[in-house]
């Protein structure tokens, strides 16, 4: 397969492991309000799955942790796609069960709802509308906003359905970091690493993607310009993956990352990089 200067159209997102400062109360949280699976546990770590066989989310008890702070660069959100609205209108309804607080977007290429973990690493769990119905504006940005959802609509989609969890096919769609710089995120993310621009917001946020997907990581300055990276041991994101097709993919971006200048270890099964806010990312082939 040919290199090229942008990421494969079949990357993307695998699995995002975060920092938790209790595994036993975060286990209840993900498996109860959200309706993971644990496939596997090991002391003070957890895999978290929707069909019972991939990895979605490893949560990671961190020791004396710090309290998350706002004003950091890290992670804003990590996002659970579902694969149907029915399967979103049943998650409302168990989030709206467990008395936990929602917030919610309809962003016209999706329809989200955004919450909070114990330690407030944030959540959204929401569904694409087909790819066909996305609009693009005349600089080919496509247009997103942030409307109220049709609450009623997905409680009516869901109506007669039994919860049983995360259905299968849900993965993970996106993730979304507060940075320091949004021209330091676009150096590393897109002119190295080989995302794409699909939205921009000023000069506060940018969406980007691989294959034209409306996005598969914002990046922000919500939480300052030049905001130092968020400390190890309070809660956060380690890493997440990308999933490529191939190792000729793999050695391709990664030969990209190194000649940016930013450090890329070569692993067994893929490559290892880290962004300038110490969030690893793993690329990995596609299983």
């Amino acid at each position: 397969m040919t290199a090229t200067a942008v990421l494969h159209e079949d990357t993307q997102i695998g699995l995002v492991q975060i920092r938790v400062s209790n595994l036993e109360r975060s286990l209840a949280f993900y498996q109860n309000v959200i309706g993971f699976q644990v496939l596997r546990q090991s002391g003070r770590e957890a895999e978290l799955t929707a069909d019972g066989q991939q990895v979605l989310l490893v949560l990671r008890e961190i020791e004396h942790p710090q309290v998350l702070s706002r004003k950091q660069a890290g992670l804003y959100h990590f996002a659970i796609l579902l694969p149907d609205r029915p399967s979103l209108g049943l998650v409302l309804r168990n989030l709206i069960a467990s008395g936990i607080e929602i917030g919610q977007g309809d962003h016209l290429v999706s329809e989200a709802l955004y919450i909070q973990d114990p330690d407030d690493n944030g959540i959204e769990l929401y569904r694409d509308r087909p790819r066909d119905t996305w609009k693009r504006d005349a600089a080919g940005d496509y247009i997103m906003t942030t409307d109220p959802v049709d609450v009623d609509g997905l409680l009516a989609a869901s109506e007669g359905l039994t919860w049983n969890g995360l259905p299968a096919g849900t993965v993970i769609g996106h993730v979304h970091f507060h940075v320091g710089s949004l021209a330091e995120a676009e150096k590393f993310y897109v002119a190295a690493l080989g995302f794409e621009p699909t939205t921009r917001y000023g000069n506060s946020a940018l969406f980007i993607s691989a294959g034209g997907y409306h996005h598969h990581m914002g990046l922000n300055v919500w939480a300052g310009q030049g905001a130092p990276a968020t400390p190890q041991n309070a809660p956060g994101i380690d890493y997440f993956t990308l999933q490529l097709p191939d190792r000729q993919e793999i050695a391709a971006a990664a030969k990209r990352v190194r000649e940016a200048g930013y450090d890329v270890r070569e692993t067994s099964d893929g490559a290892v990089l880290t962004d300038p806010w110490n969030i690893g990312i793993h690329l990995m082939v596609q299983n």
